[in-house]
């Protein structure tokens, strides 16, 4: 029996404040092909982008600390947080994006990425979809001391790591964030630091 139908959507502004928070009403086709009316909150924060940085040759990362207020209000002791490089899409388009972020944030002026996968990471609350990219840096690259946007009130540290050492933060719970976390992961089950892929 077809189900999984969705009609009659209707939405209600909640917030416009930084980004719009939407209750949504619909209905929706039950399993047993019955409609059933159902109401849920949406927040719309844009699509985003995120990079690891990786040295083939050193067999390093480059990864961000920063304070984020939400994992303050929710037990973060300090608030800081351990990311990969990430932003909020600019003009639709995620590799320019990520090129940018990475600047801002790193200092480093890259020109080659490579999108790996796409996820939406709260698909319950948040309708975001974030593209996931790995880029190769290296010392002649840096062109700043990155930090941020200026204007931006940002006040980013910038972290170079070997690559386990990240791993291993991984498991002792210094890296909780799940866009790094998903990278990391990703990085080690596809051996980016084999020579052979590293060069792809």
């Amino acid at each position: 029996m077809k189900y999984g139908g969705v009609k009659n959507i209707s939405k209600e502004l909640l917030s416009d404040n930084w980004y719009s928070l939407h209750r949504v009403t619909f209905d929706y086709q039950c399993e047993n092909g019955q409609w059933q009316t159902q109401v849920r909150e949406a927040y719309n924060r844009g699509n985003g982008a995120a990079i690891l940085l990786y040295n083939a040759q050193t067999k390093k990362v480059v990864l961000t600390r920063q304070f984020r207020m939400p994992t303050y209000l929710n037990g973060n002791t300090d608030g800081m947080m351990v990311e990969v490089c990430a932003g909020v899409l600019e003009d639709g388009n995620p590799e320019e994006t990520i090129k940018r972020e990475v600047a801002e944030e790193t200092g480093y002026a890259i020109e080659k990425v490579k999108k790996v996968f796409e996820s939406y990471m709260s698909p319950g609350s948040v309708t975001e979809i974030l593209h996931f990219f790995v880029g190769e840096y290296n010392k002649t690259m840096r062109v700043s001391s990155g930090g941020g946007a200026a204007g931006e009130t940002e006040h980013i540290e910038v972290l170079e790591m070997p690559f386990s050492v990240a791993l291993d933060m991984v498991d002792t719970g210094e890296i909780k964030d799940a866009k790094t976390i998903m990278l990391l992961q990703w990085a080690k089950i596809n051996a980016l630091f084999n020579s052979q892929n590293s060069r792809q």
